[in-house]
């Protein structure tokens, strides 16, 4: 984490106006008595409620962290991608209309949510973000566990890319509240109650996950090195590299190895390795266990298709 930082002024940021509507609409939530933050319903079974989930740093990245929802093992789980995001908003702004209009680099990754007419976006000096989106980015039909999870990517995402731009004190909770047409007793999905503020649910983002390669890019000059991110640091990564071109039923494995996620720290829960490749296209995957002669596809936490040129 960064170092501690005195507490910032009142900020914000909006966009296409809204910004006064919001923040009097704030104001209205918390003047007679902050609610309570909430974690969504719907968690996951088998994940840890006591996982760690580090807000991303201002460090981590030029580009916009957005979150998007994929599944793997057991369930549908949380997993972050970095994208340019062009354009004159505010930095929550951009990455929430990634999330909202774009699609994931990853073909294994989607999301609910659809391209809203109005977005605004605004942040306070407590470490609240305010979202206010127009209903018409809920125009999709989900199920109950899917709109759970579509909440939370909008609050991981919104909250990952305050602490990106250093536009939050990532020493502080994070609390979002999400408006809909200005609105605190919406509905999301026509399923997930809001009016509440909302905070990261570690049970509802992958336990671990690659954040390098990112899916489809190419590494130089034979060389990969890959990092990523697991929410239980100090534990052991396993992976596999196997060819992408080879058409067969099953690709055999190229290299593997194992590595410890940093144990604590700024940089807690991340892992990193490098490898020499010939040139050729790829596939990494990762795993919480070793995963042996079982089918890596079956057992494999994450998976990116990259290349290796010349």
């Amino acid at each position: 984490m960064a170092a501690s930082r005195p507490r910032p002024r009142l900020r914000r940021v909006a966009l296409a106006g809204g910004a006064a509507l919001v923040a009097v609409l704030l104001a209205a939530c918390t003047a007679s008595g902050q609610p309570q933050p909430t974690m969504a319903a719907g968690a996951s079974p088998g994940i840890s409620a006591s996982a760690s989930v580090p807000l991303e740093t201002s460090q981590t990245s030029t580009k916009s962290p957005v979150y998007w929802l994929g599944r793997a093992r057991n369930g549908v789980y949380l997993y972050r991608e970095f994208r340019d995001a062009p354009g004159s908003d505010n930095a929550v702004a951009k990455a929430l209309r990634l999330m909202m209009s774009a699609k994931p680099l990853d073909p294994n990754l989607f999301s609910p949510w659809q391209s809203p007419k109005k977005l605004a976006a605004s942040i306070s000096g407590t470490n609240v973000i305010t979202v206010d989106v127009s209903s018409d980015a809920f125009n999709s039909s989900v199920d109950e566990q899917t709109a759970q999870l579509a909440v939370q990517q909008l609050v991981y995402t919104a909250s990952a890319a305050a602490a990106s731009a250093g536009v939050i004190d990532s020493d502080q909770p994070v609390q979002v509240m999400l408006l809909v047409d200005g609105r605190t007793d919406q509905l999301a999905f026509n399923r997930v109650q809001l009016g509440q503020l909302m905070q990261r649910d570690p049970a509802m983002v992958a336990p671990m996950w690659i954040i390098d390669p990112q899916a489809g890019t190419s590494s130089p000059h034979g060389q990969l090195t890959a990092d990523g991110r697991t929410t239980t640091p100090g534990s052991v990564v396993y992976w596999q590299i196997s060819r992408a071109d080879i058409k067969t039923d099953k690709a055999p494995v190229v290299t593997s190895g194992h590595t410890t996620s940093v144990p604590s720290g700024q940089n807690q829960g991340q892992y990193r390795f490098s490898v020499a490749l010939p040139p050729g296209k790829y596939v990494l995957r990762v795993f919480p266990s070793d995963p042996g002669a079982g089918d890596p596809t079956a057992l494999a936490w994450d998976s990116k298709d990259f290349t290796v040129t010349r």
